[in-house]
């Protein structure tokens, strides 16, 4: 057979079988790489499919989810922790630890109050004393009157100052205008000037300095609460005081104010007084800026009442001894 011979006709179906396998070779080979190419282009661009690395994280909100109002979460209300301060929504600041001041000291004993006054300012020549006498007052006296039994004397003293237009000092204790608000009241009304006079009544140097405190600052809250106004004068318990009780009233912003004078009316008749001898024991005293001690309350053996007694006469004969009148606030002017 010659080589431009025509094949043998057997040959020509294998050939084309050959054929067809290369072809689909090739065309499932370019499949492939079309394929591969696909796959790396699509995980090449911007906001394709994540890796696995990053999947599994929160997937981004729906239109729905992302257009839908948030509801805010509640304001902490747990208690700040010591040393902080909350913040005006109540939670602690990220800041760190905001100081606190401490909490003021509270006063011992039944019924104390939460906090001592504040200090009122003391003129320097009557811090360290109980006071006996009203410097630079001149021929004028002072009438005072403590009140912390009871109140039998007080429509007749307070009756014979507005008459003879006296203008007197009444300290009280707590107790005392707990149990006579209206006392307090009529008073006040009539223009006199109040003091405090302890809650209680008891001996200050028997105290600690916080029960000293407690005493005064109860009293004080009793007359304000029954309308009256104390500050700055305090007047000792049975005139029990010494360095350091003087130096506790100053510090709570009182001025400590004692007498020149005691007309022992307190006493009472059972005591060997009259009201004539307690007329005589004050006139017997006077001086300039003098400074009477007084009472309220009657004698709890006899009943009397001398002072409320006397205190009529009292004020002609300070008069006649050329003498005037004037409270403790005159203390305050010097």
């Amino acid at each position: 057979m010659s080589p431009n011979s025509p094949p043998p006709s057997d040959d020509v179906p294998r050939r084309n079988k050959a054929r067809r396998r290369v072809a689909v070779v090739v065309v499932l080979s370019a499949l492939v790489v079309i394929a591969v190419g696909l796959t790396l282009i699509i995980s090449l661009r911007p906001g394709g499919s994540s890796s696995p690395a990053t999947q599994g994280a929160s997937p981004a909100p729906t239109t729905a989810s992302s257009s839908a109002t948030p509801t805010p979460s509640p304001p902490s209300t747990a208690p700040s922790p010591p040393g902080t301060a909350p913040s005006p929504s109540g939670t602690i600041p990220d800041t760190g630890p905001v100081p606190v001041p401490p909490p003021e000291p509270e006063p011992t004993g039944p019924g104390a109050s939460t906090a001592p006054p504040t200090p009122t300012a003391i003129p320097g020549l009557l811090l360290g004393q109980d006071v006996t006498s009203i410097p630079g007052a001149g021929n004028r006296i002072a009438l005072t009157f403590d009140g912390g039994a009871n109140a039998a004397g007080l429509q007749a003293i307070l009756s014979t100052l507005e008459q003879k237009q006296v203008s007197a000092t009444f300290f009280l204790t707590g107790t005392w205008a707990a149990a006579n608000p209206d006392g307090v009241a009529r008073i006040v009304a009539a223009g006199h000037r109040l003091g405090n006079h302890s809650m209680t009544h008891p001996a200050f140097t028997q105290l600690t300095d916080p029960m000293i405190a407690d005493e005064i600052v109860r009293a004080e809250s009793a007359i304000v609460a029954a309308g009256g106004a104390p500050r700055p004068f305090f007047r000792f318990p049975f005139g029990d005081r010494d360095t350091q009780t003087i130096n506790d009233v100053n510090n709570l912003g009182y001025i400590a104010v004692r007498w020149s004078v005691d007309s022992l009316g307190w006493k009472g008749t059972s005591g060997g007084m009259t009201r004539d001898a307690v007329t005589q024991r004050v006139l017997d005293a006077l001086q300039p800026g003098g400074i009477v001690l007084m009472h309220i309350g009657s004698n709890p053996d006899d009943g009397s009442t001398l002072d409320a007694d006397a205190l009529p006469g009292l004020i002609e004969g300070i008069r006649s001894a050329g003498y005037g009148f004037v409270t403790l606030d005159a203390l305050l002017a010097g």
